[in-house]
């Protein structure tokens, strides 16, 4: 049986905003608290924030740890305050995630927080690295309280992803974050046959264009007269479904758009279809063009 987030709690990086805001307010309004991990929040989730930790009644709560999702020592603070909040963990979200900005970008080598001195990718470390470490400590947890006597046998765990249509798609302007959210729908999948062994369900979805903060330098790509933005409230909805149904099983990535879902073959995938509704960015092109303005400026001097 899947996962039925009412009476569990879930651990949320990025829950400050975007698609994650959006997630944390469906799964207290379905009775599951939240532990939200994110360097800062937007208003409306401070709103969700409880005031003071510890008991209140029973009622469902939100608290916030601040946390960078790059440093594991900062995870790991949060991993641990879910669990001494809550007094367990069922369900782990690792959707921070960034859109390859400037200040961390392949196609600006000599700038940003990506130089020598760090010898790192930002782009990675927060779209790969974090969520392959937040896995690592969520089976720590969820294996701990399997062996407890607090945990029947048959609990069902599950670690939901947030991947991309980029993972499939040749995207000159960011490659760094077509890398990786390829590299981590293929984490995705090489853990599926968790769910068969130890009720652990490890799952991703892959949406195509979200109205999110990250996409703050590249808005202009998108026409919104004939480009259709999908809303992060029904991203959100999808990864409910994800959690909660029994069809997606372990190892599914399931591909989100404007009006229909599908799932992503690990092998003969056809792609996504450009052609639907939420999927199309029109200014895509002037990107490609400015990469290359770019690579002239930037490289070979």
């Amino acid at each position: 049986m899947a996962l039925q987030v009412s009476g569990k709690t879930a651990l949320v990086t990025g829950g400050g905003s975007g698609i994650c805001l959006e997630f944390t307010k469906l799964l207290l309004a379905n009775n599951c608290n939240v532990l939200i991990a994110d360097l800062q929040l937007l208003p409306e989730a401070e709103a969700l924030i409880s005031p003071s930790s510890g008991s209140s009644n029973g009622a469902t709560r939100a608290v916030f740890q601040k946390t960078d999702v790059t440093d594991w020592a900062q995870l790991e603070k949060a991993f641990e305050r879910v669990v001494s909040e809550f007094g367990g963990l069922d369900l782990v979200c690792p959707g921070a995630g960034i859109f390859e900005p400037s200040w961390s970008n392949f196609w600006h080598p000599k700038t940003g927080h990506d130089t020598t001195a760090t010898n790192t990718y930002k782009t990675l470390e927060i779209n790969l690295t974090h969520p392959i470490r937040c896995t690592q400590l969520a089976l720590d947890i969820f294996k701990r309280q399997q062996s407890s006597s607090s945990s029947p046998p048959s609990t069902r765990f599950t670690i939901l992803h947030i991947a991309s249509i980029a993972a499939q798609l040749p995207l000159l302007p960011a490659p760094l974050y077509a890398a990786s959210k390829a590299g981590l729908a293929s984490f995705v999948r090489s853990l599926g046959p968790l769910e068969q062994q130890c009720n652990i369900r490890v799952a991703a979805v892959a949406p195509a264009l979200v109205n999110t903060p990250i996409w703050y330098e590249r808005r202009k790509w998108v026409d919104e007269k004939v480009d259709s933005w999908i809303s992060p409230a029904r991203i959100a909805e999808v990864m409910l479904g994800v959690v909660q149904g029994e069809e997606f099983v372990g190892g599914t990535v399931l591909e989100v758009g404007l009006e229909s879902v599908r799932k992503v073959e690990g092998l003969n995938d056809p792609g996504p279809d450009m052609s639907k509704r939420g999927y199309k960015v029109s200014g895509a092109g002037e990107g490609v063009v400015g990469t290359f303005e770019l690579l002239e400026k930037n490289f070979g001097k």
